[in-house]
């Protein structure tokens, strides 16, 4: 992905000038230290301001705003994402309208196409509203003989489909009867590869669930042709044991999962970044980030560095005995991993 030249294009956001969690305002510019990624990582907006409502519904208490991509772009279908943005300016609901649809011979309102009787059509024989296609009795569709909303493909019953011939909802690739599926030819939800009865599944051809290898039976298989579960093998029928702390275990990986240690540690606050709203800006922060006069605030890079001793600090002594109770703990590798030296920290309390 090379650096790209300005881009111009068209984003949606909620009442509060929100989307995915991060706050915006307009105009401003944005940037996060991230590679963009379209549906993972960056600010995501469309080239066509049709395309915007395959992914936020057609409501005038959202905010629309022309926007320029600044950095680096990546474009999948009708999505990009970029690491830089600028948000130019609001675009009212009367002027989304005119770029959208305007009205022709139809018992609708804003038609340009023929035989409509909804609203806010481009093509023809719709039932439904905001159109683009033809033969849609839902809404939001862009192409052809949609019986669901927010289509832009063909033949699909379902809603928020990009492909063709679906069944299910918000499905990117074609003939899927599953929901947000991204592959083709899935019977279940939330698929990335192809050909998967399964759900979660990112290889092909898994009947379980959570695959991101081909072929497998089991669940949440990295290898193939597996018939058990977490294994990074290939032809396994038997669930294998994990290594803790660099020695083998009697633990699978399931039991980890279920593990009270593991949950536990998922409470540490790693979070990298965090908003501060110019209000709670110190004087210090206000010089070094004058931006935040036009954005009303900045992300600030977080220290995690303490996080897990916070973490630590913070458990009961119970709590602490089932984190020393992991087979194999070692209190070094331990340290080296989370920065928390068990002796320590339990000597300094």
């Amino acid at each position: 992905m090379a650096e790209n030249k300005p881009i111009k294009g068209y984003k949606v956001f909620d009442k509060d000038w929100r989307c995915r969690e991060f706050q915006f305002t307009c105009p401003g510019v944005f940037e996060e230290d991230v590679i963009p990624r379209v549906c993972d990582r960056g600010f995501h907006f469309c080239e066509k301001l049709v395309d915007c409502f395959d992914y936020y519904p057609f409501d005038p208490k959202n905010h629309v705003a022309e926007v320029t991509a600044l950095g680096d772009v990546e474009t999948n279908g009708n999505k990009s994402c970029t690491n830089k943005i600028e948000i130019v300016r609001e675009i009212s609901w009367h002027e989304v309208l005119d770029l959208v649809n305007t009205g022709k011979n139809c018992t609708g309102g804003w038609n340009t196409g023929d035989w409509n009787t909804g609203d806010w059509n481009t093509g023809n024989g719709n039932t439904g509203n905001w159109n683009t296609g033809n033969r849609n009795s839902g809404n939001g569709n862009t192409g052809d003989w949609n019986t669901g909303g927010w289509n832009t493909g063909n033949w699909n019953t379902g809603n928020r489909n990009t492909g063709n011939g679906n069944t299910g909802n918000r499905n990117t690739g074609n003939w899927n009867t599953g929901d947000r599926n991204t592959g083709d030819w899935n019977s279940g939800d939330r698929n990335t590869g192809d050909w998967n009865s399964g759900d979660w599944n990112t290889g092909d051809w898994n009947s379980g669930d959570w695959n991101t290898g081909d072929w497998n039976s089991g669940n949440w298989n990295t290898g193939d042709w597996n018939k058990t579960n977490h294994s990074n093998g290939c032809f396994n029928t038997d669930e294998p044991k994990i290594y803790l702390f660099n020695k083998p275990s009697e633990w699978t990986y399931r039991d980890w999962l279920k593990s009270k240690a593991r949950y536990l540690l998922s409470k540490i606050d790693y979070r990298i970044l965090d908003w501060i709203c110019i209000d709670n800006m110190t004087d210090e922060e206000k010089a070094a980030h004058p931006e935040a006069k036009t954005t009303g605030g900045y992300l600030k890079k977080l220290d995690t560095t303490k996080s897990a001793v916070t973490w630590w600090s913070g458990l009961s002594d119970d709590e602490k005995a089932v984190i020393k109770a992991i087979p194999n703990f070692d209190k070094e590798i331990f340290k080296e991993i989370t920065g928390v030296d068990v002796d320590k920290e339990d000597a300094d309390e």
